[in-house]
């Protein structure tokens, strides 16, 4: 009798593995964007491809070198580049070249209620609805990231020193006004009501605004470097990366300041990479270094279950359906998991 070496594979993989698709590119994966039931995936060669449940596309040419950021617009994908380009992509693959700016790096991408929104250098370029030259919001240092509000009213640009933070009033005319912290500030993102800024910053820490009395204050204690937070659908809980397990700050009531965060999963000597929450729910999935990633509920640490098993490439994206049915995960070794998230009968 001979062992089938196949079927020993099998039993190290999840359930999600097995009932799942997983592919090999050899490129590292650098972003990853839902739209509709769709995900789409930035690569290190430039390339973008769309995944559905259906198929996965062709490689779309989107930049000469690597896709550096990615986000959406309604049913298109903005990416920036560092062959200077700003482009708008649709799912078919047509691409749009919104802006060049040559040998600067495009370093951040968005949409605002229609508007177009790139960074590069120090400046914010914002286009308008069916306008053909940008508006510039011009910044005495290199901007670390951008953010709108959930209105899209006010317009957060992190930078050294702290943030500005733009507001347009009613007659559509922008006013800023700065947040002072010293340091270099990069990621920047609103709470999802509107009543908290926080920035990721150079050193291993956070820094965070309560927007209204500007009162602020740092969260450190990190391993390495925050690169990955987002906040849970309720704002009650930020999930953060940087450690050896997803630390999760309270973030109801006035904030974190003086409140211990909830800590999970702790896999020993590996560190969170990448953080994402499960869309309309106090749950996050937990990337590590060594590829793995486990789904965990906040306030019931024990319900956690391993979504994909070691790749041995730290995992650098992870993007849910709109209809919460599929979920992509990805690393900086090439690799991609394709997955239901739930079972024939309801179950993940």
């Amino acid at each position: 009798m001979k062992a089938d070496p196949k079927k020993f594979q099998e039993l190290n993989k999840t359930k999600f593995e097995q009932r799942g698709k997983i592919f090999n590119f050899g490129i590292p994966i650098t972003n990853a964007v839902s739209i509709g039931n769709s995900i789409a995936v930035g690569f290190g060669d430039g390339t973008v491809r769309i995944f559905n449940s259906e198929k996965s596309s062709d490689p779309i040419k989107a930049h000469k070198n690597i896709v550096l950021c990615m986000s959406k617009d309604g049913d298109h994908i903005l990416t920036g580049g560092d062959d200077g380009r700003f482009l708008k992509i649709s799912l078919d693959g047509e691409i749009n070249e919104i802006g060049n700016f040559g040998s600067r790096w495009v370093d951040h991408v968005t949409a605002n209620n229609g508007s177009l929104v790139c960074t590069s250098g120090k400046i914010v370029y914002l286009w308008a609805p069916d306008k053909k030259v940008p508006k510039l919001f011009e910044h005495e240092s290199t901007i670390g990231g951008v953010a709108f509000d959930i209105k899209g009213r006010r317009m957060a640009v992190s930078r050294y020193g702290g943030v500005t933070l733009w507001k347009k009033d009613y007659s559509n005319k922008w006013k800023s006004s700065d947040l002072i912290w010293k340091g270099s500030h990069n990621k920047v993102i609103f709470s999802p009501d509107g009543k908290y800024l926080v920035t990721s910053m150079q050193e291993n820490r956070l820094h965070f605004w309560r927007l209204k009395d500007k009162f602020s204050a740092g969260m450190s204690g990190y391993g390495t470097k925050v690169n990955s937070f987002a906040f849970a659908h309720d704002s009650k809980y930020l999930a953060t990366s940087g450690a050896e397990y997803t630390v999760c700050w309270p973030f109801d009531g006035d904030g974190p300041e003086g409140r211990e965060p909830i800590c999970f999963p702790y896999l020993g000597k590996k560190l969170v990479k990448c953080v994402e929450p499960f869309p309309n729910e106090n749950a996050i999935f937990t990337g590590f270094s060594d590829g793995s990633v486990f789904l965990s509920q906040i306030e019931n640490l024990d319900n956690t279950i391993i979504i994909r098993s070691s790749t041995s490439s730290e995992v650098s994206a992870i993007a849910v359906t709109n209809d919460c049915s599929n979920l992509l995960i990805g690393d900086m070794g090439g690799n991609i998991l394709w997955t239901s998230i739930w079972d024939d009968e309801g179950n993940n």
